[in-house]
């Protein structure tokens, strides 16, 4: 048998996801890996027999999406080159992780394209929905990678498709420790900001992972780092408090380490406002925008010493097992995909 994993290279989770799951497909068959996207600050330390421009947002300096670049970078007609050109047929199916050239590409030839990320569980009707209807949001999320079937990941079991975070080894296999510093990822802020508001809390010490900067600098009880994934490693796993976005993995990691943690969802960004509706409603706290207005509020969370600690347990092989005995027992569309938007019942 022979499969392709589509991976999205906008942001970090998808390529730390990966590095979990890429073992256990080559264990079962021939795997081949296709990354598109520019954005991620991980390397994969796998062969890639693709990497293609794909379609990425671009990260903005003050909260939200620069859509400006977003739409500069963007090439159409490269795109549709890239789908028309990418193989598909050559592989039994294709395990995409809300990778838009391969899905696309399947979807015109008719070749199984097996959905496994936290984007399909955000499809299923069971998942906390923000009350502000987002249109265009809602539109990108539905039809930026179609696939034949969705398996969701996110931080409850909200149905019988979606299952618990892909935690990677090194966080599972680690020692919690506690020395006193704040972790802080919020890749769409730039360094001004973060120092404006984050400086005007000095009873903290903060180590900002930012994609703004290019050397190590220190400015009074703020450590700020090119974003490197060991040093942010050893940083999140000995923190007393995670500040970051309300995106999936890293969240996910502090809740199983057992850290105090807030979030700040990024502006125009439909997954995470998502995310942080299911995030407070498990009881973390929520700031819709990094400013000084908030300081107050971030200091409240860090005099306190509350804290949400989830266990989730290692389903991921459990989940790739699954995903192979369904091809062999022909549980996946194969024709014509016949509603290629909805979750398919097990």
């Amino acid at each position: 048998m022979k499969v392709l994993y589509a991976i999205q290279g906008t942001g970090n989770g998808h390529i730390s996801r990966a590095r979990e799951i890429i073992p256990l497909l080559q264990k079962r068959c021939e795997t081949d890996i296709l990354i598109s996207g520019y954005q991620a600050d991980l390397d994969l330390p796998f062969e890639v027999k693709y990497r293609l421009q794909g379609l990425s947002f671009v990260f903005g300096r003050n909260g939200g999406i620069d859509f400006r670049k977003t739409y500069k970078k963007a090439n159409t007609r490269n795109l549709l080159n890239e789908i028309r050109e990418l193989p598909v047929k050559e592989y039994d199916f294709v395990l995409n992780d809300f990778e838009p050239v391969s899905a696309w590409a399947c979807y015109q030839n008719k070749v199984p394209c097996i959905a496994l990320s936290h984007q399909s569980s955000l499809l299923d009707k069971q998942t906390p929905k923000p009350k502000l209807k987002d249109s265009l949001g809602s539109f990108i999320l539905k039809n930026y990678a179609p696939a034949s079937f969705h398996i969701g990941l996110h931080f409850s079991r909200y149905s019988h498709n979606i299952f618990t975070p892909v935690v990677r080894k090194e966080i599972r296999e680690a020692q919690k420790e506690v020395n006193g510093h704040y972790t802080v990822y919020l890749p769409a802020y730039d360094t001004k900001t973060l120092v404006k508001v984050l400086g005007k809390i000095p009873e903290a010490d903060w180590q900002v992972f930012s994609k703004h900067c290019k050397l190590p600098l220190t400015i009074n009880n703020l450590e700020i780092k090119p974003v490197d994934d060991q040093a942010f490693l050893q940083s999140l796993i000995t923190s007393n408090g995670v500040l970051c976005g309300a995106g999936f993995e890293t969240p996910a990691e502090a809740l199983f380490l057992g850290k105090k943690l807030m979030v700040v969802p990024m502006q125009n960004q439909f997954e995470q406002q998502h995310n942080a509706l299911a995030l407070k409603g498990l009881g973390v706290p929520v700031i819709r925008k990094l400013k000084a207005s908030k300081i107050e509020e971030i200091r409240d969370w860090i005099n306190s010493d509350y804290r949400i600690e989830i266990t989730y347990p290692n389903v991921t092989d459990r989940i790739i097992s699954r995903i192979f005995e369904m091809y062999v027992a022909g549980e996946f569309p194969r024709g014509k995909w016949a509603d290629k938007f909805k979750l398919t019942p097990r």
